[in-house]
């Protein structure tokens, strides 16, 4: 059989990508702007715009341009507005089975760890969460973001310096 370079506007080679692509572009953006919804549908019209222009689009080059299509519709929306970063919280189901003040304690705990992040400059709080929430590879994160895995790297160490000032040792990275 010959070798037949995959197109993007087969149906099942675009449901591919999604199914392998959505999550990550659509946390990617979370971590950017802090807006889960926001991500959501920025991460759903970047796979629109794929598919609009699927004929134009090399298959194997569809995952970063998925990402840059993302990047650039944040990029678009804060030059609208300003965006603070927001970080929703995760229920617990046996709360009730803990004591008051160890749930006092955990809350003012993650409170303190969100404000911390929300601190890191934009590029180290991005390759961060990339890594800790996404469980990304250095070499994957730099691959998303474009930039080389030394500079993921030098990212993620003065990420780790910023919250081990801010934290003390209250946190083991």
């Amino acid at each position: 059989m010959p070798n037949k370079k995959q197109s993007v506007c087969e149906e099942k080679n675009f449901d591919s990508l999604f199914n392998a692509h959505f999550e990550s572009a659509r946390n990617y953006m979370y971590y950017k702007c802090g807006n889960l919804q926001q991500a959501e549908d920025i991460a759903q019209d970047a796979f629109v715009k794929l598919w609009k222009k699927c004929a134009e689009i090399i298959y194997e080059k569809a995952k970063s341009l998925i990402f840059t299509i993302c990047n650039n519709a944040l990029l678009n929306e804060f030059a609208h507005q300003k965006v603070v970063l927001r970080y929703e919280s995760i229920p617990h189901s046996d709360r009730n089975n803990e004591s008051p003040e160890f749930i006092m304690e955990a809350d003012q705990f993650k409170e303190k760890l969100e404000s911390s992040i929300s601190k890191l400059s934009a590029k180290e709080r991005e390759v961060f969460l990339l890594s800790r929430i996404d469980k990304k590879t250095y070499k994957e994160i730099a691959e998303i973001t474009g930039i080389s895995v030394k500079a993921v790297e030098r990212r993620m160490s003065n990420a780790f310096i910023t919250l081990r000032k801010l934290l003390g040792s209250e946190i083991n990275i």
